[in-house]
């Protein structure tokens, strides 16, 4: 028999993306029922898929660690009271199905019983027909009972993994994501790309708050807020933290736009200043457990440092990690900050964080083919965007074209090591000296050259203003057309 899976289930199971499913569902090379796919189609699909290359038992953590800058690494075990409550609803389920088929097994006995006696008083015309239907009622509980059959591979892989993570489904934007290991479904969520409402995320003020409308959630840790008693009867929880113990669906808001995302101000501390190459730094700042930046991709925050003012930079982070920010600060650039970052600043220094700003977003229901377009420190805000369509599976293939001076690729290996880990991304790095039009010009016939179908991709520019105006009407002459090119000047 076979069984229903959503595609953040089926992606896992078998090793993809959930965006690799999905275009083999747009090109009918895959069959969908209301979001949901079969083992059966699967299978059919994915024919020489086997327990050992499926990837469930074999995943890693290092892309998300780098990628992402994960800093502590994810247990895979949920925690031991979420573990036996999922034990125990598999178990349960398990006793309910031991116990129809025991009840139709005896039915399907007592129907052979009661065959045979009528073949006993019955004539050779009737009798025939009889033992014809004793036959086929034989063969169909063999088959029932799984003696004629093997079984279902996926299936079975299926019910390993609902011990291991839960499925979780969003209403009403229909989005869905696996919660593994100890995270909270908030946490899944933010690792899952996804821009859920949310505050302190330590159960203070309940801004994550979600309607459970199916399913069963535990609670994981203490929280402070207290419902009302409309919000308990209507069976809210807190998404911070709760973890599901089986498959849930709850209905809760989304960020759709820049709009959606609070103003914040928040004071954090500097966690590392890193060389990236003689005249570009890495900083990074964390913020404190209960008050996390909530942003998009794309945007930026205005950094402010005692006795060095302000500056504003584009975060060059995930918003899955939204304690441990990122930005790349070139020389020069940012004033007496910029400054400050590569002649004074010190790990553990206080730096105030206001923000965030920008609509220069991914386009996350968009199916395109992504090509990120950077010119030298525009690949802080390309990195961002990048991990984050990592996390949403958000497109079938991704390309990165990095356009800088000799030697000014500062970040290469982590390129290349996308690169060499995924088979949806592609990199190529080009020599651009200064941003005049002949040059622009020479680069935008190598990227339709080497893009021969970029007219077709969603095109997000990004690099110092100069660069993006020259770079526009060059791209825009080689055939992509104006509305599909998306730039933000850092």
């Amino acid at each position: 028999m076979s069984h229903l899976l959503g595609l953040a289930r089926a992606a896992r199971l078998i090793g993809v993306s959930r965006a690799a499913l999905q275009q083999r569902i747009k090109d009918g090379n895959l069959h969908a029922f209301d979001g949901m796919i079969t083992t059966e189609e699967l299978l059919k699909a994915y024919p020489d898929l086997t327990l050992e290359d499926s990837g469930v038992f074999e995943r890693t953590l290092k892309i998300k660690e780098e990628a992402f800058g994960r800093r502590v690494r994810e247990r895979s075990l949920p925690p031991k009271e979420v573990l036996a409550e999922r034990v125990f609803e598999q178990s349960r389920e398990l006793g309910d199905v031991k116990l129809h088929l025991q009840r139709y097994h005896a039915l399907v006995t007592g129907l052979q019983s009661e065959v045979r006696d009528l073949m006993e008083r019955s004539g050779p015309s009737a009798r025939e027909a009889l033992r014809h239907l004793d036959g086929w009622v034989e063969g169909e509980l063999r088959r029932v009972l799984g003696e004629t059959e093997e079984p279902d591979s996926l299936a079975l892989m299926d019910d390993m993994l609902r011990v291991m993570s839960a499925h979780v489904t969003l209403r009403p934007s229909q989005h869905d994501f696996l919660v593994e290991g100890a995270d909270s479904i908030l946490e899944a969520g933010l690792k899952a790309g996804l821009a859920l409402n949310y505050g302190c995320s330590t159960g203070n003020c309940g801004l994550c708050k979600a309607r459970v409308i199916s399913g069963q959630v535990m609670k994981i840790r203490h929280f402070d807020y207290v419902f009302t008693e409309a919000e308990r009867q209507q069976g809210y929880t807190l998404m911070c933290c709760h973890s599901p113990v089986d498959d849930v669906t709850l209905e809760t808001l989304e960020a759709g736009s820049a709009q959606d995302i609070p103003t914040q101000q928040i004071t954090a501390r500097v966690k590392a200043v890193q060389a990236l190459d003689a005249d570009m730094r890495l900083l990074h700042l964390q913020t404190p457990r209960s008050s996390r930046l909530r942003f998009l991709a794309g945007q930026s925050l205005t950094l402010g440092l005692a006795g060095a003012g302000t500056a504003e930079f584009v975060i060059a982070s995930c918003p899955c990690d939204d304690r441990n920010l990122q930005f790349h600060v070139e020389r020069g650039q940012g004033g007496a900050f910029g400054k400050m970052v590569f002649d004074g600043l010190r790990v553990g220094d206080s730096v105030s964080l206001y923000g965030p700003w920008g609509d220069y977003l991914l386009d996350d229901e968009s199916q395109r083919a992504l090509l990120f377009i950077a010119f030298g420190r525009g690949f802080g805000p390309v990195k961002s965007m990048v991990e984050h369509a990592l996390a949403r599976e958000a497109s079938e293939r991704i390309d990165l074209a990095w356009a800088a001076a000799p030697g000014g690729h500062y970040m290469v290996n982590q390129c290349r090591y996308w690169a060499d880990a995924l088979d949806n991304f592609r990199y190529r790095s080009y020599e651009l000296l200064a941003p005049d039009r002949p040059a622009m010009d020479r680069f935008a016939a190598r990227i339709a050259e080497d893009y021969p179908d970029f007219a077709n991709h969603a095109v997000y520019l990004a690099g110092p203003s100069d660069y993006l105006t020259v770079a526009r009407e060059s791209l825009a002459e080689a055939g992509l057309p104006p509305q599909r090119m998306h730039a933000i000047a850092c």
